[in-house]
Formats: C-alpha cells, sequence, structure tokens
C-alpha cells in the first residue's frame, strides 16, 4: 500500500476514533457536577430559604431551594445556573435578588446534587417546564423574572420562548453549545454529535417578554462579540449590558455587575415618544 493511502487509511481511523468519544465522553466533558447525598442538610448563612422536591413524569426527582427576601415579595426569579457543582455552592447567589425584594428558586439539573435522573437535552427542559409550571401555580407570570447563567443561558431562553414571564436576564450567553465547541474543535461534524446543541439564538427569536443579556469584554470562554450578536437576534426587546473588565465567572465581583441588575430589575420601563425625539434627524454632508 502507497504510504499516501496507509496515511489517508490513519487519518480517518483516528477521526472516526475521535467522533466516536467526543459523542459518548461529552456528558463528562460538558457537565461537571457534584453530587449530593440524599440526608444533606444545605446550610446559608443569613438566608432564608426551604428545601423542594419535585418527581416529573419519568420518576426522577429535581431538588431545589426556594430562597425567600425579608420584606414582602415582588415576585420569583427562576435562577438556572452553569455546568458546574450543585445549588450547594451556587445558593450564595441567591442574595442578590432576595436583596431586591424577590424569591429565589434554584434548581440542580438532573445528576446534580440530589436531583437523580438520566440527562438529556430533552429531559432538562421538560424539567425545567414542569418547575415553571409549579411556580405558576403560586403567582402569576408577570412576577416570574427568568434567569439564565451561562449553561442555564439556554434552558432560560427556552422557557422564555414557550411562556409569558416578566423579563428574560442572560449572563455570559452563549449563541449555541455546538458554536461554542466549534472553537475548540472546528473540523469535527459537531451537528452530528452534539447531543446538546442548545441553540439560544432560535430560542430568542420567539420571546416576547423584554431581553437582558449582561455580558464581561474579557470573558475568555464565550466571547463578548456573543453577547452582542445574540443582543441583535430580537432588538426591540433586547438591552446589552456590558461589564467593563468581566470575565465568565467573575461578574458579581463588579460593582458596576450589581448596578446594572438593579436597575434592570427594579425600573419600571418608560414609553418614549419617539417624535420628540432627534431619531430622525439627519447629519448633513459636508460640502467642499
Amino acid at each position: 500500500m502507497a504510504y499516501w493511502l496507509s496515511a489517508l487509511v490513519f487519518v480517518v481511523i483516528v477521526y472516526i476514533i475521535v467522533s466516536v468519544a467526543l459523542y459518548y465522553l461529552q456528558d463528562y466533558m460538558l457537565f461537571k457536577p457534584e453530587k449530593l447525598p440524599k440526608g444533606f442538610q444545605f446550610n446559608y448563612d443569613n438566608q432564608i430559604f426551604e428545601e423542594h422536591n419535585l418527581e416529573t413524569r419519568d420518576g426522577a426527582i429535581i431538588n431545589a431551594i426556594r430562597f425567600f427576601p425579608e420584606g414582602e415579595s415582588k415576585g420569583i426569579v427562576l435562577y438556572l445556573k452553569g455546568n458546574s457543582k450543585s445549588i450547594k455552592g451556587w445558593g450564595k447567589f441567591a442574595v442578590d435578588f432576595t436583596r431586591l425584594g424577590y424569591n429565589v428558586l434554584m434548581v440542580d439539573y438532573r445528576g446534580f446534587g440530589k436531583s437523580t435522573g438520566r440527562r438529556s437535552q430533552k429531559a432538562i427542559k421538560r424539567d425545567l417546564q414542569e418547575v415553571y409550571n409549579k411556580i405558576r401555580e403560586l403567582t402569576s407570570e408577570d412576577r416570574i423574572i427568568l434567569y439564565g447563567r451561562s449553561l442555564g443561558s439556554g434552558f432560560a431562553a427556552k422557557l422564555a420562548s414557550m411562556n409569558h414571564p416578566k423579563m428574560l436576564i442572560l449572563e455570559s450567553a452563549y449563541y449555541s453549545l455546538t458554536k461554542v465547541t466549534k472553537r475548540y474543535l472546528p473540523f469535527m461534524p459537531l451537528s452530528l454529535l452534539i447531543k446538546y446543541p442548545l441553540p439560544t439564538y432560535k430560542w430568542l427569536k420567539y420571546v416576547q417578554c423584554p431581553i437582558h443579556i449582561i455580558h464581561g469584554t474579557d470573558d475568555k470562554l464565550i466571547p463578548y462579540t456573543t453577547g452582542v450578536k445574540l443582543s441583535l437576534i430580537n432588538p426591540k426587546l433586547t438591552r446589552l449590558h456590558t461589564v467593563i473588565g468581566g470575565g465568565h465567572k467573575n461578574l458579581n465581583n463588579f460593582e458596576s455587575y450589581h448596578i446594572m441588575l438593579e436597575d434592570i430589575i427594579t425600573t419600571t420601563p418608560k414609553n418614549i415618544d419617539l417624535n420628540t425625539t432627534s431619531i430622525h434627524v439627519k447629519h448633513s454632508k459636508n460640502k467642499k
């Protein structure tokens, strides 16, 4: 066999092996869960909370923590977290919303924390819709805020596209997980291999509530330009909020993040009479 043909066969075999490995190992690459024993007791300093368990129609258990503000509640934030750890650690972010008068419900996806069940994109979307339905039994949709961070941004966008929450807030959101993966594996047939494509950009087209996208300029995992692209999908309903110097995991360390978050949640949108503005004024051309 000619040398070039042997080399070609070798490359093809390696390509196939890598493709198969990517397909079967992507759950381990994408999800970094922290599993908790059934009897684990949550503890959050200076937070009022209670634990809930939702049994899904296929017998899985979705574990959640509901945090309460000190005074009267203005509504509830369904906080969909990133791809690592469990709500044991993510619970510390609830204070950013309880201080503004909102309940916060954080859930662990299947296989995270105390949650059980076989994980798939379809199953997680179905679980979260069941959680959303439970929230609707407690309050009206105009009091529900969907907040998705990193991995959770895609699921939050999907929920918002299927329901009518008060608003959708996405932090460090991706265009699609296929797009993110392609940055690192540009030569792989990802459209065929990825089991969690999570096309945030597709779902945003159908969202009918105000959309707020928060992104850091120094995000190395999901570039700031991704936030810009997402903001252009449904522009009439979307505002892009920029955290100068912010990375992918540290936006909460910036004062500007907390200022803009409070502004997003507490400010009542105002209708502007554009006829009284300079929107239609055109710059005159310089004449030589």
